[in-house]
């Protein structure tokens, strides 16, 4: 699969189905946070040069997958600026490397930014894809009600490569 990047805020068209999937995938967590909520928060990530923003995989015209570059993602850690989250990779798609080629053009995007350390929160107790791509693990925590393993990455200027 040729998979090619591109921001959210070049493809509005597919603010409706990052919602369907976010909710799908992680409304549970959040009932207060309904499909139309989720649409308006993530309005607010339509950017290209600053965060919040988001990042798509594209295959040929076909958005299959997201991540998010934001601010404060867990209110318990406020000192912790610069969060990855949101990697979604649709269904059909997964198992072809395509979230770890997202990760790695979302980490590109952050150092291009100016960021220099990244955080995120994962399910998995042994880190999963961002161990196998060189997060370290900071500490095991329960966050809002569900055990996470919190994550980061520090960035060198330059750090990743930008696809064309």
């Amino acid at each position: 699969m040729a998979v090619k990047f591109a921001c959210l805020a070049d493809r509005p068209e597919a603010l409706d189905t990052i919602a369907r999937w976010y909710f799908d995938e992680w409304g549970h967590l959040r009932p207060d946070a309904g499909p139309e909520r989720i649409v308006a928060k993530l309005q607010g990530s339509m950017n290209r040069d600053r965060l919040p923003l988001i990042l798509l995989a594209m295959d040929d015209q076909d958005v299959v997958a997201a991540v998010e570059l934001k601010y404060h993602e867990m209110d318990i850690y406020p000192e912790r600026e610069h969060w990855l989250g949101g990697v979604y990779v649709a269904a059909e798609h997964r198992g072809r490397g395509v979230a770890a080629r997202l990760i790695g053009h979302a980490v590109a995007k952050a150092a291009a930014l100016g960021v220099e350390i990244l955080h995120l929160q994962t399910e998995r107790r042994d880190g999963g894809i961002y161990a196998r791509l060189g997060w370290l693990p900071v500490e095991r925590v329960n966050y809002r009600g569900v055990d996470v393993l919190l994550m980061q990455r520090d960035i060198a200027p330059g750090d990743g490569l930008l696809p064309h």
